[in-house]
């Protein structure tokens, strides 16, 4: 695998290498200060990757959703590295300034998992400490069933077992009216017209759906420069694309093997609570934790609570059932 390329960074934005200068340079978004930098070769494409932390302290990679990118987890990376942790935060693929093959098989979930494991085998590491949100806890949920060998321990914020959401798809009248966005998006075209539409006012109203105050007008300028990204909206989209046309291929497992630790923000407006409690049950340990003054957006809701019990898994497990 080719060398990472790697620099430290503080408050300007963000330096690329010079193979991605063309294509990425004219709207990479500012990060954080006392953050480093890499673009990492990974499953056959490169991924931009912000690291915080020691590199010999236990591996915790922060997997985000849709519509977001590494930034989503702005408030939990310098609490992980502080803790002595090693924070890996990318910008998964077709996100942010990492690549974005064309097609939606490109976006199929084995290949979304492959993006992660290659993450592991760059770092030199047979096992990492796992957080996904949204999509990235889709991600993570698949990885750990796929391989389990490669997940010391899991933590879900606010999305169901695979197994149960598809299983709610088809019985849960409520949460399919809550998925509807899912549908529109398998149209070709008109949902990137939609998401582009008004300086990107759909979007921004997604980020700003969590508690008041937590997407302050400098958070959603960085999330504006990711969503300009050339062809940014269109890789986003075909995650649902391609889940949709792989929608009932058989799971690699049911059961998930690693320690499981599920975040609930309880005024989800996308996802129902119901379906957390299903999502525990097909885990060999897991424990749930309701937060009923969260949203969806859970990380940033509540993001001293989230980095506390964070910080307790991966230092001591799962906490006492």
């Amino acid at each position: 695998m080719p060398p990472a390329t790697e620099r430290t960074y503080a408050m300007t934005r963000q330096p690329t290498p010079a193979a991605h200068t063309a294509t990425h340079a004219a709207h990479a978004p500012a990060a954080p200060p006392h953050l480093r930098e890499r673009f990492v070769r990974t499953n056959g494409i490169s991924l931009h990757v912000v690291e915080a932390g020691p590199r010999k302290g236990p591996l915790v990679v922060l997997l985000h959703g849709f519509p977001e990118f590494w930034y989503g987890w702005r408030h939990q990376i310098p609490a992980l590295a502080r803790a002595g942790f090693h924070v890996l935060a990318p910008d998964q693929r077709g996100y942010g300034t990492s690549d974005k093959p064309p097609g939606v098989g490109a976006y199929a979930i084995d290949r979304l998992v492959g993006d992660v494991v290659g993450l592991l085998d760059e770092a030199g590491r047979e096992r990492a400490f796992l957080v996904g949100h949204d999509w990235g806890a889709a991600v993570a949920w698949w990885l750990a069933l796929a391989h389990p060998q490669r997940v010391e321990r899991l933590a879900i914020l606010n999305v169901p077992h695979p197994a149960v959401m598809r299983r709610s798809l088809l019985t849960n009248p409520r949460q399919l009216l809550r998925s509807w966005y899912m549908l529109l998006f398998q149209t070709p075209g008109l949902p990137e017209r939609l998401l582009a539409r008004d300086d990107h006012a759909m979007l921004a109203r997604a980020v700003r759906g969590g508690r008041r105050g937590t997407c302050t007008t400098e958070d959603l300028a960085r999330y504006k420069e990711a969503w300009a990204e050339p062809g940014a909206l269109t890789a986003m989209v075909n995650w649902y694309r391609a889940a949709l046309r792989s929608a009932w291929r058989p799971l690699p497992g049911n059961r998930v093997k690693p320690p499981t630790l599920i975040l609930w923000g309880t005024r989800d407006a996308f996802l129902g609570r119901e379906l957390a409690p299903p999502s525990a049950a097909l885990c060999d340990d897991a424990r749930l934790v309701f937060h009923d003054q969260a949203t969806h957006w859970i990380q940033h809701d509540d993001a001293d609570e989230v980095n506390t019990q964070l910080v307790r898994l991966v230092r001591h497990g799962l906490p006492p059932a």
